[in-house]
């Protein structure tokens, strides 16, 4: 193939909290990259109002950690729930991803550096 480094990324998220890693090339490590919260819609006194504001959160918080993916070749998700679902067709939906090779994965919470133990680890060729 090519001498190109593919930009690769990997993300821990739940309904309220995501990490970002990435690589980076110069140190040839990856690193995390930021964090994006979702503070949820909180109570409503109408359910569908609740159920938009919900939609329209979840949308804010998947553009604050897409942010972080620039011209991005790989993703990896994973976390607990279906929220990362939602966040790989969100992905496959966006033009700017559509070329995006995204995989996922079930896993419990864990400390920035453990995720950038499994991130690397997954990424190993």
């Amino acid at each position: 193939m090519s001498d190109k480094i593919k930009k690769r990324f990997g993300i821990w998220m739940d309904t309220h909290h995501a990490t970002i890693i990435g690589y980076d090339p110069d140190a040839a490590i990856f690193t995390v990259l930021g964090h994006a919260k979702n503070p949820g819609a909180g109570s409503n006194s109408s359910e569908n109002a609740a159920n938009h504001l919900e939609i329209t959160l979840a949308h804010k918080y998947f553009k604050e950690i897409a942010h972080h993916l620039v011209n991005a070749d790989e993703v990896h998700v994973t976390g607990s729930g279906t929220i990362q679902e939602q966040f790989v067709h969100y992905l496959g939906d966006t033009p700017q991803f559509k070329k995006t090779a995204v995989s996922q994965s079930t896993s419990t919470p864990m400390s920035d550096d453990k995720l950038v133990e499994f991130i690397s680890s997954h990424f190993k060729n």
